[in-house]
């Protein structure tokens, strides 16, 4: 199937208008604000839990209305309606694009596309749920202890080996969800093929206890497959040292039917690994691996929190995607920020975009992220194989808190680049604190901690629109030599989101809202976002170095010289 050649938004009255605002485009935060009482109401947005507030971004009304009209041309809200239908937007793999299917309720009323819809002869709905209800069985049996290890052992840890989406988002869950995870079960991530990875993941695990998900869609990843492995050896010899088990075939294949589960479709790579096929959950071709986590690739977070808390991470998820299907794109808060980021990216000339959750269960969201945005919008080719007509993509970083303020917040503040930040903090922590001694100075006694830490927040967005100005600078009786050294310039943009708590439903809430923002700039564009061919020919040419690696003098031949020269230097350095 070849899809209809994407609309060229250069082209546009209202991409046009935008440029020429762009060209003498000067920032006033302070003005705006002090001329609009209403500025901050105006511009503050609610998306199910989500309060969002675009106050402070480099927008003024004009603008606003021209993105707007951009989408409009674009067609953004139409592009959606065929994402969710069913219809095959992933051309270059001419695939349906249907993650927002693995949220969809069982048994919900008034669905859009209607309960029960069909794709290229899929029963979408009854798949996804066959597959959940065969996930969470399988999640209660290892929780209540039903499921036990070869020596009879309930299971204290599970292991999830995967990749890119196979362990981002997991680990990221995992993490943002930790208050919610049931006493004496702990789950650990094996990404990198860095034998260190494995190691230090299992060095201090009881084999007895442990459980490993193997999560490879194809079950051929070349580093999952490799660490699955070393996982199983593991397992063997130290079940073997304990003398759990002999090194017969019989109790070697037994002790990796009860220790090892896959999420993959490639069933006869699983049984052929010893893994009993009924023990592997699936997933479809319509689901990306950076849009996977709320499929079965989500097992291991099923296990720890529970079937009923991830139901409320599915219904967060779908509270934004019927956010993002039926709100007027004027109010439409994932297809504003992707404007915005348009704005930033495409006229003001930003390179980079950074996230900071004050959360500290939210540290890997920003690692997160950067699969999701960059895998899906590092594209110089449009849907129709075109060159794109604009610069695509953002380089997307960050880290939680205050931590990120004692680092690279002065960039940030005073540095020559303009990065816009999404700011995330939630108001009612996991574990609420107090300080009961203080310092006797900055910090009273009994100070709230989580109100101090969002003190930070509050402020930072503050300091970053407003700045200081050489005079309040002067006004504080700094010495005049050091007053340029103190102005904040201000107008750097920022966007606050604000939520009760860090729910399993606020969670997938925040998943989807950059799910969608990434479709909304993808959209106007007009590039696929969900496909990756940039990550296959890294993965192709290491198969083909592999065996100069390995000494092999006539595959180092082949190499150019720099690479050659690089493994001929590996080798020397190298103690086997």
């Amino acid at each position: 199937m070849t899809e209809s050649a994407p609309l060229d938004s250069t082209s546009t009255d209202a991409w046009k208008k935008l440029a020429g605002i762009a060209e003498g485009f000067t920032p006033d935060l302070r003005g705006w604000f002090a001329d609009d009482a209403s500025r901050a109401e105006r511009l503050t947005f609610q998306a199910a839990d989500l309060t969002v507030d675009l106050s402070k971004s480099l927008l003024t009304d004009e603008v606003l209305a021209l993105l707007l009209e951009l989408a409009q041309d674009a067609g953004v809200a139409a592009r959606y309606q065929a994402m969710i239908a069913g219809e095959h937007i992933n051309v270059t793999e001419d695939r349906a694009v249907l993650h927002t299917a693995l949220r969809r309720p069982k048994d919900g009323a008034g669905l859009v596309p209607a309960k029960g819809f069909v794709v290229d002869g899929q029963d979408v709905d009854g798949d996804v749920h066959a597959t959940l209800d065969k996930v969470y069985a399988f999640a209660e049996k290892v929780r209540s202890g039903e499921w036990t290890g070869v020596t009879g052992k309930r299971i204290a840890t599970v292991v999830n080996i995967g990749i890119g989406g196979s362990d981002l988002g997991p680990v990221m869950v995992y993490e943002a969800l930790k208050p919610y995870v049931q006493a004496g079960l702990e789950c650990r991530f094996v990404s990198n093929i860095d034998p260190s990875d494995v190691f230090e993941k299992t060095k201090d695990l009881d084999p007895e206890t442990t459980l490993f998900i193997v999560a490879s869609k194809t079950f051929g990843t070349l580093e999952t497959l490799t660490n699955a492995r070393l996982a199983r050896q593991w397992l063997w010899q130290r079940l073997g040292s304990a003398g759990a088990i002999t090194d017969s075939d019989a109790d070697r294949t037994n002790a990796v039917a009860k220790h090892f589960v896959a999420v993959s479709t490639a069933l006869d790579k699983v049984a052929a690994f010893g893994i009993d096929p009924e023990n592997a959950f699936g997933f479809w071709d319509w689901v990306g691996g950076r849009y996977s986590v709320d499929s079965a690739i989500g097992t291991s977070v099923v296990i720890a929190i529970g079937p009923e808390n991830w139901q409320g991470f599915l219904a967060g998820f779908h509270a934004i995607d019927e956010h993002m299907r039926t709100t007027p794109l004027e109010q439409n808060v994932p297809v504003l920020m992707g404007l915005l980021n348009v704005w930033y990216t495409n006229f003001l000339k930003a390179q980079s975009h950074a996230v900071l959750p004050y959360a500290q269960y939210l540290h890997r969201f920003p690692a997160y992220l950067q699969q999701l945005t960059m895998e899906s919008n590092g594209k110089s080719v449009r849907w129709d194989g075109s060159p794109v007509t604009s610069d695509t993509g953002e380089i997307f970083w960050g880290e939680p808190g205050t931590n990120g303020q004692h680092a690279f917040y002065q960039l940030i503040h005073q540095g020559t680049r303009l990065i816009p930040a999404d700011f995330i903090a939630v108001a009612n922590p996991a574990h609420p604190l107090k300080d009961e001694t203080g310092d006797g100075h900055a910090v009273e006694p009994g100070q709230d901690v989580q109100a101090l830490y969002l003190a930070n927040f509050f402020a930072q967005t503050k300091a970053l629109a407003f700045g200081k100005t050489a005079d309040e600078v002067r006004a504080e009786g700094t010495a005049e030599a050091v007053v340029p050294a103190r102005v904040f310039s201000g107008n750097r943009p920022t966007t606050s989101i604000l939520a009760p708590a860090l729910t399993p439903s606020v969670v997938g809430q925040l998943i989807a809202l950059y799910e969608h923002i990434v479709f909304t700039e993808g959209t106007i564009w007009g590039i696929d976002s969900f496909d990756q061919w940039g990550v296959e020919l890294g993965k192709q040419l290491a198969l083909q170095v592999a065996p100069a690696v390995e000494g092999d003098e006539k595959a180092l031949e082949a190499q150019d010289a720099s690479t050659k020269a690089l493994i001929v230097k590996y080798l020397e350095l190298r103690q086997r």
